[in-house]
């Protein structure tokens, strides 16, 4: 077992998780990250944990198979059951095939997602991580080696976590308190929305592994304009590229997409909250120098910001303010890198991808 193995389970065990004695512990894994699962085992027995693997929501193979042979879904009891009874859960991304899934209708994938809506909330309420296994088909699809893959997913994993959190807490302390926020790249994308009484959070690695961003949740009416999100996104196994989306009053009122736009369309129309946002990323995480189709990664990347429809995260969002609700949490990309700027309450803090708290920001 390559050694990195052992060390990506061990900062998901003793960081990510904080995993203890007696703690019941749900691994959902593809049979691609076998390694990583052994290790987590390993680690588990020496903390006196009780693992469990399962292959739920990341079996694209098994859910392809159910989904092109049912339109109608409940919630399963029994699932929920065992997330009600776990501590602690563990999500590993790997695939043996990236497009398991494409031949699935995107309305049957969105009555889907609504059954699960319960077992997601349930999921979110325990101590979780999501993480990625190395597979081929992974490396595939960002177009590397398997062995260049490995290293830039444990180049990106084996961090110093606390620098990465110290070194974020800077955008934090500028979002937190913040009203407004003012999204700018070249002549396709100029947005804003506020963020007043919601919470900006610092993603250094405990909940997504690698994490590397600070993230908040709009006010779900307040976002007005347009952006063009210039990275591709891989969703339900296509590819949809240039997608565009016009905000009014917080909701989309028009949207298109150069590749792939029914499956757009679909996801904006899974439910009233699939058509507002629920988060608002910057990336900062400059180790992560390559586009992966992944987003796990792709939205951590330096000198990006994502916005996701659907869904809000609950730690995000204000005791005061309304949650965006949804079954569905996509989250697209904007490249800040150049003739772009981000601009909060009037005064510019990030400019190129430079931020105000950087060498280099004046010039």
């Amino acid at each position: 077992m390559d050694p990195r193995i052992r060390e990506h389970a061990e900062v998901i065990v003793d960081h990510s998780i904080d995993l203890s004695e007696g703690d019941n512990l749900v691994i959902d894994a593809h049979p691609q990250a076998a390694d990583l699962v052994t290790a987590l085992h390993e680690f588990a027995a020496d903390r006196g944990a009780n693992p469990l693997v399962v292959q739920d929501r990341l079996g694209e193979r098994f859910r392809r198979a159910y989904l092109r042979n049912r339109d109608e879904f409940e919630t399963p009891s029994h699932i929920e059951a065992l997330y009600e009874e776990m501590d602690a859960y563990i999500a590993i991304k790997g695939s043996d095939n990236v497009t398991e899934t494409s031949d699935v209708d995107p309305e049957t994938t969105a009555a889907y997602q609504q059954s699960q809506q319960p077992l997601l909330n349930e999921r979110l309420s325990k101590t979780w991580c999501l993480t990625q296994y190395p597979a081929p088909a992974n490396a595939q699809l960002a177009q590397t080696s398997t062995e260049g893959y490995e290293n830039f997913v444990w180049d990106a994993v084996l961090k110093d976590w606390d620098a990465v959190r110290e070194h974020q807490s800077q955008m934090v302390e500028i979002l937190d308190p913040a009203e407004e926020v003012r999204i700018v790249s070249g002549e396709t994308t100029d947005v804003t929305m506020s963020i007043a009484g919601n919470e900006t959070l610092n993603d250094y690695g405990k909940k997504n592994l690698p994490g590397g961003e600070v993230f908040t949740a709009p006010v779900p009416d307040s976002v007005e304009g347009e952006v063009l999100f210039d990275k591709p996104l891989y969703h339900q196994g296509r590819e949809v590229t240039d997608v565009f989306l016009r905000f009014e009053n917080g909701e989309v009122v028009e949207h298109s997409a150069a590749k792939n736009e029914d499956l757009l369309s679909e996801v904006l129309s899974t439910d009233d909250g699939a058509s507002r946002l629920g988060e608002l990323g910057i990336g900062m995480n400059r180790d992560i120098d390559q586009f992966s189709y992944n987003m796990l990664f792709d939205e951590k990347m330096g000198d990006t910001v994502h916005m996701a429809v659907g869904r809000a995260y609950d730690e995000t969002v204000g005791e005061d303010n309304e949650q965006n609700e949804s079954a569905v949490h996509v989250d697209m990309i904007v490249d800040m890198s150049e003739d772009s700027f981000i601009e909060v309450d009037g005064e510019i803090v990030q400019r190129n991808g430079t931020f105000v708290f950087e060498d280099g920001f004046e010039d």
